[in-house]
């Protein structure tokens, strides 16, 4: 980070000149199934590993950000079961030898990191690598693949705007960029009408085996299950271990992804995965740890990275269903950085939430001040009050409420930085 610029400098010129000197080890994968998409990335990132290891396949996987330690960026298959987050002196090693091949020409930490990634999946055995895209999908370094098992673009909204484009169907245009000639691509569950035609007419252009939400593959709840339907055939399944209506979609995606890759997928894989799915920082429940102590007692702790206002719809939503089934009053604890549209996301949860605590993110110089993030609050009409540290909001929150009604539920998100402070301050990792 000290050595390489912050930020992202899309370009695909210098990753190739950088993998070229490493021997080219994008060429050297196993069959990959390639993620973009502005939100579920990282959720059907998870449902497709948790359905390979059910089924007893090996699968290397790369996410980004990491939430606490870089580490978490790259878990390596293990044959037969759980894949382990990568060595510490392995790792060590890749980052070495990539920062000698690169000789001190210029490039970007996230350039490095994904050549890191190729190193890794390259010379350890495994049957699949699922590998996410950084940021948009046409110029993202991980792009240099060029014959993917899959291509998966899952919703895309309004999201790093001054990158990819002001408008739903320019960022799709750079999503699209992912999809090669003549192979497979999955297309997740999408909100806006003028997104999915800009990514079904490239598909189409590019003579792309297609399956669409919606269209060729769905589901949805009945009767407390998961219900998946594909031309394959129906499967009665338990709902998926993460909570939120919206991971429905992102578990059928999953579903259909890993077909198209070319594995056998089972239903006692898919019912498997459903219990055993994990994906840190994303409604995750904080039943644990160091924070708990500031906050009331019995207070229900959730924490999600979500920073858009899409992401912001399908959290509310999914807070929303929470107050249907067991009524509680709720709080947020939101720090933001400036790249983001916080009016935007403040409005999904209009109606729903007492009171708005906005917290600074620990070493970041593009956060956005808490008493700037508590005046966004106020515009999107929510009570809003600025706060020095999470735990004093959560303190806050033990003052505001009546120790003789329900005990709270409290959101802390609004950034992925953000909730790797909590979980790094919390004393829970992701492992």
């Amino acid at each position: 980070m000290g050595l390489h610029p912050k930020g992202f400098d899309l370009s695909l010129d210098r990753i190739t000149r950088l993998l070229d000197q490493l021997g080219n080890p994008h060429r050297k994968l196993p069959p990959v199934i390639h993620v973009a998409g502005t939100n579920g990335k990282g959720s059907v990132t998870a449902f497709c590993r948790a359905l390979l290891e059910a089924g007893g396949y090996s699968a290397h996987v790369h996410t980004s950000p990491h939430l606490v330690n870089w580490h978490e960026r790259y878990r390596i298959g293990v044959a037969g079961g759980r894949g382990q987050l990568v060595d510490d002196a392995v790792f060590a090693d890749a980052v070495r030898r990539v920062a000698d091949a690169n000789a001190g020409q210029h490039i970007t930490v996230f350039e490095i990191l994904t050549a890191v990634t190729f190193i890794l999946f390259s010379e350890h055995p495994a049957d699949a690598a699922i590998i996410e895209v950084g940021l948009g999908g046409r110029f993202d370094a991980t792009n240099v693949m060029s014959d993917p098992a899959v291509s998966v673009i899952m919703p895309i909204s309004l999201d790093h705007q001054p990158y990819l484009g002001d408008r739903v169907e320019l960022i799709a245009a750079e999503k699209a960029g992912i999809m090669k000639p003549g192979l497979p691509v999955v297309i997740g569950h999408q909100d806006y009408d003028a997104a999915l035609d800009v990514l079904m007419s490239t598909a189409e252009r590019l003579h792309c085996p297609t399956a669409v939400f919606g269209q060729d593959f769905m589901a949805h709840e009945e009767y407390g299950r998961l219900v998946y339907q594909d031309e394959y055939g129906l499967a009665d399944l338990p709902l998926p271990r993460l909570p939120g209506r919206h991971q429905y979609a992102n578990a059928a995606a999953a579903i259909r992804a890993v077909k198209a890759a070319g594995f056998t997928v089972t239903e006692m894989m898919m019912e498997k995965a459903m219990n055993c799915v994990e994906w840190p920082g994303r409604l995750q429940r904080l039943s644990e740890g160091r924070l708990l102590s500031h906050a009331p007692a019995g207070a229900e702790i959730w924490v999600d990275g979500g920073h858009n206002p899409g992401a912001g719809e399908v959290i509310a939503e999914a807070m929303a269903n929470f107050e249907e089934r067991q009524p509680r009053p709720l709080f947020l604890v939101i720090g933001m950085i400036n790249t983001k549209d916080p009016i935007g996301y403040f409005r999904a949860f209009a109606g729903l939430v007492e009171k708005v605590f906005c917290v600074p993110i620990r070493g970041s110089d593009a956060m956005i001040d808490p008493v700037i993030l508590s005046n966004a609050a106020y515009d999107a009409g929510l009570v809003a009050e600025p706060m020095s540290t999470v735990g004093e909001a959560l303190e806050a929150i033990k003052a505001a409420v009546n120790p003789d009604a329900l005990p709270p539920r409290i959101l802390v998100g609004g950034s992925l930085y953000l909730v790797g402070d909590v979980l790094a301050d919390n004393g829970t990792p992701p492992r």
